[in-house]
Formats: structure tokens, sequence, C-alpha cells
């Protein structure tokens, strides 16, 4: 069975926010702070590789455990980067207004237009992927008009649309039926995008929301890094650990989960073994399973999302040396646009149809192929290559009055 593909990072217009924000290249903590974001960026690139071209968890194994961590978590890490990015775009301490504030939404949109042609065109190749850059465009347009709240109001808004929307999605979801669909290979049209889609913005738009959130926080802060880990461990445990005693309080629910998600039920507290959920059953919401689209689901993923963040942040301070070590990882990191169309352009190359289930060995062609041409490109030019044709696109905006 082909798996959902898990999201890509944002493309930025700067090589990476450090930069953008013109911080210097010494071992303060803010600069550090800021390429902490490019090796949560890479760390999830290399997530979403493992989840298309890894060994897949069913396996079972060292190999099948260490494959795990990485479905629907990567994708929803990467959604949470995409709020980053959206608040870094439009000003991240005090958002920006007047003429500055237009521009900077002209941005925004100049670059949800280009995902959304992006991500049609691959679609539209034939890869086994099911791309996500169309529905991350459509992310960006939908949140837009949220870039001047701050991160009380953007929290509040997060956490209502994890609680409600997932049991919307459902509901919209039996009134449609069949309709709206997309066939294999078919571009995604607004009702794909929003509901019947592999990626709905009904139940992604709480993780761009929260990152977001926490992109208007004082990161640099030793106080806001904790209460944040501390969140994210409470929504974990929240998520996970709330979907396994209610999947087996629940009468029928795992039998009806196995007979529809055709995998192990007893696993759809957390792990993509359960399978994939169908529509016709409500027991899967109170399942967390990668791409449940549940409320349990979501808000367990958004706590991953902001572990990890806040563990590359406070890892890169840390230990200065870090820097260099991961310095491959946190260049895929900047230029992960590249790095995502790299890896689909590699799969049809290959001519891969099954994902997952590739050997380790194709997995770890893909993640060094990826790092030795980010290292060599870097070093002759600051963006990647559809990084710097994105930065060129955007520039328009300038001419905004």
């Amino acid at each position: 069975m082909t798996q959902q593909a898990d999201s890509p990072p944002l493309p930025a217009d700067a090589p990476s926010p450090a930069r953008e924000h013109g911080e210097p290249s010494t071992g303060a903590p803010g600069m550090g702070r800021l390429i902490g974001l490019d090796l949560a960026r890479g760390l999830a690139v290399f997530g979403m590789y493992a989840v298309h071209v890894g060994p897949a968890p069913s396996q079972g194994g060292v190999i099948g455990f260490l494959m795990e961590p990485a479905h629907g978590r990567s994708s929803a890490l990467f959604a949470f980067l995409a709020g980053f990015a959206v608040v870094l775009i439009t000003g991240r301490g005090t958002p920006k207004t007047g003429r500055a504030g237009r521009q900077a939404a002209a941005k925004v949109l100049i670059r949800a237009v280009i995902l959304l042609a992006l991500g049609t065109a691959l679609t539209l190749s034939g890869t086994p992927v099911e791309v996500i850059l169309a529905f991350y465009g459509g992310y960006f347009l939908l949140v837009l008009p949220l870039y001047r709240l701050g991160a009380g109001p953007l929290a509040v808004i997060a956490a209502g649309t994890a609680l409600v929307l997932p049991q919307v999605l459902y509901v919209v979801k039996q009134v449609l039926g069949d309709r709206g669909l997309p066939s294999p290979g078919e571009p995604d049209g607004p009702l794909s995008l929003l509901v019947t889609g592999s990626y709905p913005a009904l139940t992604w738009l709480p993780f761009v929301i929260a990152g977001m959130a926490v992109a208007r926080l004082d990161l640099a802060s030793t106080a806001v890094r904790v209460r944040l880990a501390l969140t994210g461990a409470a929504l974990t445990v929240v998520g996970y650990g709330g979907s396994w005693p209610a999947l087996h309080l629940v009468p029928g629910a795992l039998v009806a989960i196995g007979a529809s998600g055709g995998g192990h039920p007893a696993s759809a507290w957390g792990s993509d073994t359960a399978g994939f959920p169908f529509d016709d059953t409500p027991y899967w919401l109170p399942a967390a399973s990668p791409h449940s689209e549940t409320t349990l689901s979501i808000l367990a993923n958004t706590g991953v999302a902001i572990a990890v963040v806040i563990a590359c942040l406070a890892a890169v301070d840390a230990f200065p040396r870090l820097r260099r070590l991961a310095g491959p990882v946190i260049t895929v990191g900047f230029m992960s646009l590249t790095a995502y169309v790299f890896h689909i352009v590699g799969i049809q190359f290959l001519g891969v149809e099954e994902l997952p289930g590739s050997p380790l060995r194709v997995l770890v062609g893909f993640i060094v192929s990826a790092m030795a041409f980010a290292m060599l490109w870097s070093r002759y030019v600051s963006r990647g290559p559809l990084e710097w044709l994105m930065a060129k696109a955007t520039g328009v905006a300038r001419h905004v009055r």
C-alpha cells in the first residue's frame, strides 16, 4: 500500500532564519536559536525520506522500530515550522504594518501560489508520493489573516481548531461520501485541499497556527523554553496516552478499526502499523496513529513537534561544536524545498513504487546524496536552487505600495 507523503519544510526566502534576521555569525544565543530551526528542518527532511524510501515499520525488529517515529511526526513538524515561516516573513517580534505589512503579505501570497502550482505539477507527473506542496500553499493562504495576532490568541485558536475541526471533518466527509475524492494523479482542487485530500486543511491548520504561536515567543529565554518543553511533553502524553485507554474502553473500537484499517488495531493509539483510517466508521476518532486526522493525533504530534524544536534550539546553544558536526543536516534544512523535490525526482528516477518498503541502503543513499549536494552547493551559492528561485519570485512584492 502506498503511504501518505510526509510534508516538506518551508522553502525560505533567505538561506536561513538567522541570516534573514541579520544576526552575527558568533556563538550568541540568538544565532544558535535560529540555526536550531534549520537543524529541526533538516531532521524533518530525513524523517520524510525514511517514510518514503526507508524500510516499513511493519517489518519489525530494530530497523522497523527506528523507522516508526518518522511516520506522521515528520509531517507535523514541517507544518509546525511553516507557522514559524509565516511569522518570520511578516514580522516576528512585532507584526509588520503599513507598506511593510502589505509587502510581507504579498510575499506569503506569492509563495502560496508557487507552491500550489509546483505541487500540481509534481502530482501530474505521476509520482507515487502524495505531494503536499499544493496543500502547503493552501495553508499559507488560510493562516495569513492571523499574522498580526499575538502568541496567546494564536494558541487559543490552535487549541480550538484541534479540538473541533477533526469532528467537523468527519461529519463533512459523511455528507460528501465519494464526492470530491481526487483520483490518483489528479490535481487537488479546493474541496480536496480543504476536506477530502490526503492533508486536509481542516486538520492540518492547527499545526501551522501552533507554530505561529510559538514563533511569537522569546525563544532565547530559558524560562520560555522550559515551559514549552513541558507543554510539548504534556500534549504528547495527553494525545498518545489518552488514545490508548479510549480505544480499549470504547466497545467495539478495536474490532472496527481492524476491519477498516487493515493493520494492527491495537497500535492505533500511535503506530503506523495500525493501517490507515477509513471514513465509514467513527471508531477511528479516538485513534492517534499517523494521518488519522483526529484530535488526539493532532495534540500528540504537536507535542512532538514542540519538543523537537526546543531540543534543537537548546542543543545548538549548549554545544557549539554541534553546529560543525551537524552542519550537513543544518544545510539541508535551509534548502529544504530543494531537498523535498530532489527526493520526489529520485523516487521517480529509481522507479520506486511501494512506499515505504525499500532496503535501508536506499534511505542511506538518499540522505548522503542530499547532504553532499547541500554542502557542495552552499560553498558557492547562499541559497538552494529552488530557494533562490522562490526568493526571486517573491522579490516582486517590494513593488507593493
